[in-house]
């Protein structure tokens, strides 16, 4: 078996982190991660150092201290999120060769994001996993502004690279945190491969799907995360940042890819969606169908379950299932019960990690 070696410990590979934007996992407790036997969490650098910010946070012990949660913290640059918000619109800033302008207010005020700055803010934050910055696309941009993303992506990562060796040696605890870099190129697989073979000789723990997945019509775009993965050196730890779906997860594994991250089990929990393994397909074979088929969605409102004794998914040890059945899960969500939605994320997140162990060799 593989695994991910951090300062807050081993993961065993592939690990899936739910996502703790604000150093908390929506309708649960951290608790409900390590129950669900899951290693890890994503957090937002750039939510982060806005609410309640970076400073705040280091003075409280890190995002560890802060949070309270011991196990291993990956955050990601901020990048995506700046270039989300001005793609939809440009009078929140603008990306320069140098730096990232951004505007918050869409006004006069204006903040200087550098790729040193990415760095300096996730080493107040204490993370494991750092990511270096980088500058996002779609894969249906021109071809001129991918080769910019590749070109600024290389410079603002040889710039992290160099901020995070100088503030590595500066600390006095020897936890030395990981550096992923993340592969530009959109949908130019000889543009991928030259993204990972200059960030290859600059030098990474890991490397990170850097772009956006979906095509024009929301479809995953497997042919893209392939290109990216084969631009990856093989031997290092590679990211599908931002995926996935069951099935989604299963296909980047066969890529080659072994970490990520997403919001769906969490979200389809909040909108009363449970994830259920279909008849005999809890399996290391089961969950590798060629169609992808190997779950089906528990809908907690419909009609049906309001007398339903059966927990769930009479499989799953989550503290749902141990303890409660459909038609009570049904009855929280009807009297709109804050545990409903604290139940349902722990079964979610229990059938991620369940999703792992299967995927996972021997």
């Amino acid at each position: 078996m593989k695994y991910l070696e951090t300062p807050s410990g081993r993961v065993p590979l592939p690990a899936f982190f739910p996502d703790a934007t604000y150093a908390a996992v929506r309708a649960a407790d951290f608790g409900a991660v390590e129950d669900a036997g899951l290693y890890g969490c994503e957090m937002n650098s750039y939510h982060l150092m806005t609410k309640p910010g970076a400073k705040l946070v280091k003075a409280l012990g890190g995002l560890h201290g802060f949070s309270g949660y011991g196990g291993v913290i990956l955050t990601d640059s901020g990048g995506f999120q700046l270039y989300s918000l001005i793609r939809e619109n440009p009078e929140y800033g603008e990306i320069r060769e140098k730096e990232i302008i951004f505007r918050p207010d869409r006004g006069r005020e204006k903040l200087s994001f550098t790729p040193e700055k990415c760095i300096q803010a996730q080493f107040q934050y204490g993370s494991d996993v750092m990511m270096a910055l980088d500058m996002c696309t779609h894969p249906e941009d021109p071809p001129e502004v991918q080769r910019r993303s590749v070109e600024l992506t290389v410079a603002w990562s040889r710039r992290c690279r160099a901020e995070f060796d100088k503030l590595a040696a500066q600390r006095k605890d020897g936890r030395r945190p990981l550096l992923f870099g993340i592969v530009q190129g959109g949908s130019d697989p000889e543009l991928r491969m030259e993204c990972g073979r200059r960030l290859e000789e600059i030098g990474f723990d890991g490397y990170g799907f850097g772009g956006w997945p979906l095509g024009a019509n929301g479809e995953l775009r497997p042919d893209v995360l392939k290109m990216a993965a084969d631009a990856m050196p093989d031997g290092k730890i590679k990211y599908a940042m931002g995926l996935g779906k069951p099935e989604e997860i299963v296909k980047c594994v066969q890529m080659g890819y072994s970490l990520f991250d997403c919001v769906i089990p969490t979200r389809e929990a909040r909108h009363q969606r449970l994830y259920v393994f279909a008849e005999g397909c809890e399996s290391r074979e089961g969950v590798r169908r060629p169609d992808g088929r190997f779950y089906r969605f528990h809908y907690a409102m419909d009609d049906k379950h309001a007398r339903d004794p059966r927990p769930v998914d009479e499989n799953c040890d989550c503290a749902l299932c141990r303890r409660h059945s459909r038609a009570y899960l049904h009855h929280l969500f009807r009297v709109n019960d804050p545990s409903a939605m604290r139940l349902a994320t722990a079964h979610n997140l229990r059938f991620y990690g369940r999703l792992m162990e299967l995927l996972r060799d021997e």
